[in-house]
C-alpha cells in the first residue's frame, strides 16, 4: 500500500488556466505522483510541471510558492499528498 506525505496547501486557483497556486512545506520534484484532498476535491495525479513565478523548475523547497497545472477544480485549504510508493523486499 503506498503511504502519503503532506507537502503543501493550495493557496489559490487559476480557473482560466486550471492552475493550482500551492505554497510547500516539504519538498515536491516534477514525476512525482501527488494526492490533492479536500472537503470536495479528491484528486490524484503525477506532477508533469512546477513553476516559480511563472519559471519551469525541477524541483520546489519547503516555503515556495509554486503554480501547477491540475486537471480539474481544486480549492484554498486543500492539502497536498506525495504518494510514496511501498518498495517490495
Amino acid at each position: 500500500m503506498a503511504e502519503e506525505k503532506p507537502v503543501g496547501k493550495v493557496f489559490t486557483y487559476f480557473a482560466k488556466v486550471g492552475v493550482a497556486g500551492i505554497k510547500l512545506d516539504d519538498t515536491l520534484k516534477v514525476g512525482d505522483t501527488i494526492h490533492i484532498k479536500g472537503g470536495t476535491t479528491d484528486i490524484t495525479m503525477k506532477v508533469d510541471r512546477i513553476e516559480i513565478d511563472r519559471t519551469p523548475v525541477e524541483e520546489a523547497k519547503a516555503g515556495d510558492s509554486i503554480g501547477i497545472k491540475v486537471a480539474e477544480k481544486v480549492r484554498s485549504n486543500d492539502i497536498i499528498y506525495v504518494v510514496e510508493e511501498e518498495t517490495k523486499e
